[in-house]
């Protein structure tokens, strides 16, 4: 009886914890998401200097200037792509009642193909198909939505220019603040495999993502699609999301290139094009970059997307890897929760080895 009393208060200290966490995820989104965002750029930046380092004529540079270097570039990449970002909604605006006239003539072309146009409800039905879509004023929506994205990144990158000054001194703070012996060499050795792992994970990602997008803008610079530069990004950027986030950036620029021609063969053979590119980087190039470093079963991925999309949107979707990668580590310590971590592992190991 005494046992089962103590497991109930487990059970219920448990679900408390749980429901109080969720709730600071949630209350502190404006904070935390930040925060993190921009330890994930900085793992980014870290590895990106450590690569540079290898480099026989950068090895002889002090390491604050190599991470100084890679900060600005990072910087001047966010602001380059804020501009294209802007740019390019200002041209969509311009060009919507161009789009939104091409999508009522092909619906008026249809129509008449089928023999449709003689029927008294067709004004009445493309009314409701065409009329309610306000492309200029939506485009403008996303372009308001997008000025408060601006001001998020700027808080990242502040956040991040810190991080980076404060990276080296942190292995000696935790020395410092955990002086009970061995202690300061577990938590370390913890944060160093976190580090690896997820710093190589993140790097390798966005040089698999850089190539799609090079691949994607030379197919739609050469199908002539409007605004090559922007989904190309896009793709790229999208492309962090597991799964689901690849697909989405071919949807985006084949649903434009619709509206821009009005032709369904020039859609269907965008989309086979860049379908083939996803295809070769998420099946040949990406497994034999990235690999199994993560050790994530596919399932858990796909359920920590959905989780951390409920709890923070796109950023919890592009986060989601990262932070379900950290929580397997930390709970791989413990003998308690090492169980769960096997569990939701892809190969039932940790780094090769079980996980007993």
């Amino acid at each position: 009886m005494p046992g089962s009393t103590s497991l109930l208060q487990t059970i219920f200290l448990s679900l408390g914890i749980a429901l109080m966490a969720g709730w600071i995820l949630i209350v502190g989104k404006a904070v935390i998401v930040p925060v993190l965002s921009a330890v994930i750029a900085v793992y980014v930046l870290i590895n990106g200097a450590a690569w540079l380092r290898r480099w026989t004529v950068l090895r002889r540079f002090p390491g604050w200037l190599l991470h100084m270097a890679i900060l600005a570039a990072f910087v001047v990449g966010l602001f380059s792509m804020a501009a294209v970002v802007a740019v390019t909604l200002e041209e969509m605006a311009d060009s919507a009642p161009v789009y939104q006239a091409n999508l009522e003539a092909f619906a008026v072309r249809a129509a008449e193909a089928f023999g449709a146009e003689s029927d008294p409800t067709w004004d009445d039905i493309r009314g409701l198909a065409f009329g309610q879509l306000d492309l200029p004023s939506r485009i403008g929506g996303l372009f308001a939505s997008l000025t408060s994205l601006a001001g998020s990144v700027f808080i990242i990158i502040i956040y991040a220019g810190f991080l980076m000054g404060q990276w080296a001194s942190f292995p000696k703070k935790i020395a410092a603040a955990f002086s009970a012996e061995g202690e300061a060499d577990w938590l370390l050795e913890i944060g160093g495999e976190i580090n690896r792992k997820i710093g190589d994970y993140l790097t390798v990602k966005t040089l698999v993502n850089i190539v799609l997008g090079v691949l994607c803008y030379g197919v739609l610079w050469a199908m002539d699609v409007d605004f090559a530069l922007f989904w190309a990004v896009c793709i790229g950027l999208l492309n962090y999301i597991p799964y689901l986030g690849s697909w989405i950036g071919v949807m985006l620029p084949v649903m434009l290139s619709f509206a821009q021609f009005g032709e369904i063969w020039r859609t269907v053979v965008l989309t086979l094009l860049l379908t083939a590119m996803q295809i070769f980087v998420g099946s040949v190039l990406e497994p034999r970059w990235i690999g199994r470093q993560l050790n994530l079963s596919p399932f858990v991925v796909i359920l920590a997307l959905s989780f951390w999309s409920a709890l923070w949107g796109i950023s919890g979707a592009i986060l989601a890897v990262p932070l379900t990668s950290v929580l397997v580590i930390i709970f791989s310590e413990f003998p308690g929760t090492r169980p769960i971590a096997v569990l939701i592992s892809d190969v039932g190991q940790r780094d090769g080895r079980p996980g007993s």
